[in-house]
């Protein structure tokens, strides 16, 4: 089953009140809440009270987007104990990190160790307490290609460290898609966005423009049995009301896959292209 959320980074400038207001607006059904602005490491009171916030707008918590990079956080003063201790708090299922700040093409053998790791150690203490790990597949870390996280997560011993998705840059769809499919077995979230490269610059764009991209993948990672959250991030202009265009687009693929996938209905049909698809 897919359920829709937003990533809460997406809107730094407004408080944690505003934004499950504007989230509870855009009906959909949860907040990934950042760790860098509305509910800080080891803030324990902030979490209770977004946790408390988030619950009374009739939302849930997907994550906790905490920006610790395996690998480094410790190093830089930021302890895992104190992310999470604050996921706990705001009853968070999931925690968010990044694997490492080097590329895979930069990272030698030494580094890809240390991440590891540290992922294995991190996974180990949030399953203790009943929380997952989720690594952001993203540019500029041990996630940036297909074969350096697949080498990375073959690597790992601790089976509580699971990946997020979101389109990799300058791939056709069917790349895209291909990739995805060889994450399903181990998928957490998705991360969902519409980017494209305009004259060697890459843009945001309404999500619509990206259904060649979005509804087949929606569809395929409907198909897992299991229980994913589409979180959406980076709207055109920073616009709230750009978020509310993308959400009622997203709750209605969602809504399409979990009844197809449900044996009730049947998905909407798009039209294959060439386009490609930018990421960050």
């Amino acid at each position: 089953m897919l359920l829709t959320g937003l990533c809460s980074i997406s809107f730094r400038k407004l408080t944690p009140a505003e934004l499950a207001v504007l989230a509870a607006k855009a009906g959909i059904d949860g907040i990934e809440w950042g760790g860098d602005v509305h509910v800080p490491h080891g803030n324990v009171a902030v979490a209770r009270a977004v946790r408390t916030l988030t619950v009374d707008a009739g939302l849930r918590i997907s994550s906790y987007g905490s920006y610790y990079r395996a690998g480094e956080s410790e190093k830089e003063g930021l302890s895992f104990a104190d992310v999470l201790k604050t996921a706990k708090t705001l009853e968070a299922p999931c925690i968010r990190v990044w694997c490492g700040n080097k590329g895979s093409a930069d990272a030698d053998a030494e580094y890809r160790d240390a991440v590891c790791r540290d992922l294995d150690r991190i996974g180990e203490l949030a399953g203790t307490e009943g929380v997952t790990v989720a690594c952001e597949y993203h540019g500029h870390t041990l996630t940036d290609t297909l074969e350096s996280a697949q080498t990375m997560f073959g690597a790992l011993n601790n089976p509580n460290v699971f990946p997020y998705w979101q389109p990799p840059g300058g791939k056709t769809i069917e790349a895209c898609i291909g990739e995805l499919r060889t994450w399903l077995p181990t998928l957490a979230n998705l991360h969902v966005f519409f980017w494209r490269d305009i004259g060697g610059k890459r843009e945001r764009c309404p999500l619509i423009q990206g259904a060649e991209l979005w509804q087949p993948t929606i569809q395929l990672a409907a198909t897992t049995g299991r229980t994913h959250w589409a979180l959406l991030e980076f709207f055109l202009n920073d616009s709230p009301d750009q978020f509310l265009q993308d959400a009622a687009v997203l709750r209605d693929w969602t809504k399409a896959a979990n009844a197809a996938r449900a044996g009730t209905g049947s998905p909407p049909v798009h039209k294959p292209g060439g386009a490609s698809c930018a990421s960050r």
